[in-house]
């Protein structure tokens, strides 16, 4: 077998075991210590006791969640990062989350979680992200064709736009309207409804499965867009297809999860990085890095503060940029 494949495997294996490990830690940590050799016969034993509803109830459906976020998320970024040929761009760069914050403002400052449930929240979340994605994606075609660097522009002049309509509406929210706005816009693991996690879990899943199709496209694409076409490539259906699943991805994920910065800019940097631009072992590496990344920052943020919890945006953007930093600043590689 070629020497590179067999480097593959073998990071996709330390990634797995790494994934794993963090797993436990996720399980056992927190404001009750639960050894990991008593994980399995709590569960076993079933309802009936504090440590299983802990685990069962409060800990894993966090790690499920983790595990779909800060693989989407990491995925969304190496997709738009792909097409853009920009290594600073990211899901939030195109309005995503300044949608979704100003869509998650609105319910709070109009009370609709009070009458409509709590449900409206993930649900106005993603309104917000996906009238942001269609904006962005039609007001950057011209004569029918996508122009990539006006897509990048207008995405971040929606993004100011929105951030400057949620302060607005901040400004004149209650103190505890504005308590939950903040909280939300940080991002937070502790989501109760298994629905929302199991449907963030298989959009997630079907991204990256999705994406794994792409290859050949997403390679190309490093060359440019003219060349990608001389190979043969249909640059202008693979950039809308990637685009609406990396959209997705990143919607799905802020509507439920919140605002999680930085790890669709930091994991896809720190991957290439370690195991180079080939989009084939670049988006399952991602993938699993992410998740690794969110679910032990999560960790972080539920045991730094005992009895109190930090939002994850907090640990994700204190820890993953100051890593980044030290990292790209020790690298000479090409990260793109």
């Amino acid at each position: 077998m070629n020497k590179k494949y067999l480097k593959w495997i073998f990071i996709i294996g330390l990634l797995i075991l790494a994934l794993i490990v963090v797993i436990g830690v996720a399980l056992t940590t927190g404001e009750l210590q639960i050894s990991i050799f008593d994980v399995w016969n709590i569960l076993q034993k079933g309802q009936g006791s504090i440590e299983y509803t802990i685990i069962h109830d409060i800990r894993l459906p966090r790690i499920l969640l983790g595990l779909a976020v800060g693989g989407a998320l990491s995925v969304s970024g190496v997709i738009l990062q792909a097409i853009y040929r920009n290594p600073l761009v990211e899901p939030y760069t195109l309005g995503i989350s300044g949608g979704a914050s100003l869509g998650i403002a609105i319910v709070f400052v109009f009370g609709l979680h009070l009458s409509l449930g709590a449900l409206i929240l993930p649900f106005a979340g993603f309104t917000g992200a996906l009238l942001s994605m269609i904006l962005v994606y039609y007001l950057a075609i011209k004569q029918g064709k996508i122009k990539i660097q006006h897509m990048l522009l207008i995405g971040l002049m929606i993004s100011f736009i929105a951030s400057s309509a949620l302060m607005l509406l901040m400004s004149i929210s209650s103190t505890e309207n504005l308590h939950g706005i903040i909280f939300w816009i940080m991002g937070s693991l502790d989501e109760p409804n298994r629905t929302l996690i199991n449907l963030n879990l298989g959009v997630s899943v079907f991204g990256l499965v999705a994406t794994c199709f792409f290859v050949q496209p997403l390679n190309a694409l490093r060359l440019g867009e003219e060349k990608a076409r001389h190979l043969g490539i249909n640059t202008e259906t693979a950039i809308r297809t990637l685009f609406l699943i990396a959209s997705l991805l990143a919607g799905v994920s802020v509507a439920v999860a919140g605002v999680i910065g930085f790890v669709g800019l930091i994991i896809p940097h720190l991957m290439r990085l370690w195991v180079g631009s080939d989009y084939r072992i670049l988006i399952l590496s991602s993938y699993i890095s992410g998740s690794i990344f969110i679910i032990l920052s999560d960790a972080v943020a539920r045991t730094i503060i005992l009895p109190n919890e930090l939002p994850i945006g907090v640990i994700t953007g204190i820890i993953g940029g100051s890593i980044f930093v030290v990292v790209l600043s020790r690298s000479s590689k090409k990260i793109i």
